[in-house]
């Protein structure tokens, strides 16, 4: 069983991902570490992520990168979004994600283009939003958490402007997949969001027998 789950950041996607490939036994790939990590590697080579050229030269980054806590920060992020946006760095990893989509036993993969362009033959897909209030109030409250110095006003900017760049991108931008089933998060908890989503799956794995 192939699950995606799609939406924009801060709508909760990694969360529920998380979950749901616990509940159901199945691997689980957060793609937009990827795109973190090229863009944290274009930053260590004092490259500039707007350009193709060493955004694409930074998919080559060492896979111990995926394990700095770094990754998860708003610069990151940030780095993120801007790097995606270039059609050969998407291509490049493209291969990577769509492998692991199809192992063997099936997975779940969240992004932003999973359903879309990654697996659209997934068995399940839902595309998980929140308004940007929302998004930006959880996004404050985990900076604070962490320490981190931010302003709310600064985060919902970052958010708008990552929003604009995901939704406008010419190559895979962020859409609802055909077939996909939306879960806005504005209004739900952690529990209530997952339980939402597990219910999704299991509707689709019933509509399908």
């Amino acid at each position: 069983m192939i699950i995606a789950v799609d939406g924009p950041t801060a709508s909760g996607k990694g969360t529920i991902a998380k979950a749901l490939a616990a509940h159901f036994g199945l691997p689980h790939l957060d793609t937009g570490l990827l795109y973190r990590a090229v863009g944290r590697q274009v930053l260590l080579a004092g490259g500039d992520p707007d350009d193709q050229t060493d955004a694409l030269a930074a998919c080559g980054f060492p896979d111990a990168l995926l394990l700095e806590p770094e990754l998860r920060s708003e610069e990151s992020g940030g780095l993120a979004s801007r790097v995606s946006i270039h059609p050969k760095v998407r291509a490049a990893l493209y291969e990577r994600q769509r492998a692991f989509a199809m192992q063997a036993g099936g997975a779940v993969l969240d992004g932003r283009d999973i359903g879309t362009v990654i697996a659209p033959d997934a068995d399940v897909k839902i595309f998980v939003t929140a308004s940007t209030v929302a998004r930006a109030q959880r996004r404050f409250a985990e900076m604070q958490a962490q320490g981190r110095s931010v302003t709310l006003d600064e985060i919902t900017a970052d958010l708008a402007a990552r929003d604009a760049r995901d939704s406008g991108r010419k190559d895979s931008p962020l859409a609802v997949a055909q077939g996909a089933v939306v879960l806005d998060t504005s209004n739900l908890d952690r529990d209530q969001a997952v339980a939402e989503a597990i219910r999704i799956v299991e509707r689709a794995r019933q509509n399908a027998d």
